[in-house]
């Protein structure tokens, strides 16, 4: 028997169709020392439903207004009696084996602070692509998301950072939660093995959070103003060195011979427009 209990928490909206198959990952994990979590964050009639069928094979199930999958993971958090943490959304699915490895993974390191693990992005048509969060310390989480949004971490340290940002309710709340679990030391570490499912839908989290990036990002810079400020000059030159990459890449795609013949073509369109604009004015 696995001495240390984990808290798999599913914060489920409207989410009739997938989150049974999001419970049945929870259940089918190989760790046995587990509890499983879910929140129900105001959802509609057809996805209480299914919850309510689902409840049996659940510990706790909970239900709440509509408040943000920040609030609801919090909920739970605070409900969870284990002293690790595993986040899943409700449309995702784990591989049996990841709370057994990232176990192994706590016990080899005290000093982590998060596991996570590569990730199958995959769509409805089935196109599918690996993803690797790249892990490492707070100066790596200042640039960019060092694991994915379904991880492990402990619940003592969820509690001594204050939990998710309840006000950030357009995305990039996992991101933000990490720089804070890293900002007094330890590191994410990546699993090199795709144990995770992520559902890249049409209307995912993360397409919304990525409409309204510049907000999200304006306002972890100016929230952990401190910890950017700490690292000046790594933050500049990371900045730095990907506005030069981008630019670089947009010369060679000006300079190449496809976009100049296109350019060519389509300059008749582009007049026609103008006088267009021009006799309307």
């Amino acid at each position: 028997m696995h001495s240390e209990k984990i808290s798999i928490v599913i914060a489920c909206y409207n989410d009739h169709i997938f989150i049974e198959q999001a419970i049945q990952s929870a259940l089918d994990q190989t760790y046995e020392n587990k509890e499983i979590i879910v929140v129900d964050d105001g959802s509609n009639q057809k996805t209480k439903a299914v919850l309510k069928e689902l409840e049996p094979k659940l510990d706790l199930l909970i239900t709440q207004k509509n408040k943000g999958v920040s609030a609801a993971r919090n909920k739970g958090i605070e409900a969870a009696t284990g002293n690790y943490v595993l986040i899943l959304d409700s449309d995702d699915f784990f591989e049996a084996s990841f709370c057994e490895k990232a176990m192994q993974v706590f016990q080899k390191n005290s000093a982590l602070k998060i596991v996570t693990c590569y990730a199958n992005w995959f769509s409805s048509n089935n196109d599918s692509i690996k993803f690797k969060p790249d892990g490492g310390s707070i100066k790596d989480a200042l640039i960019s998301n060092v694991a994915m949004g379904s991880s492990m971490f402990r619940k003592h340290d969820w509690k001594v950072v204050g939990g998710y940002d309840e006000c950030m309710l357009k995305g990039y709340e996992d991101w933000e939660f990490y720089i804070r679990l890293l900002k007094s030391g330890g590191e994410a570490k990546v699993i090199p093995e795709v144990l995770f499912n992520y559902r890249n839908k049409k209307n995912s989290r993360n397409k919304k959070a990525n409409l309204a990036k510049y907000q999200l990002l304006e306002y972890i810079y100016i929230k952990h103003a401190d910890v950017y400020k700490e690292h000046f000059n790594f933050f500049v030159q990371d900045w730095l060195e990907s506005n030069r990459k981008s630019e670089a890449f947009k010369k060679q795609v000006m300079d190449s011979l496809d976009y100049k013949i296109g350019h060519k073509l389509l300059k008749p369109f582009r007049l026609m427009g103008f006088f267009k604009m021009k006799n309307k004015l």
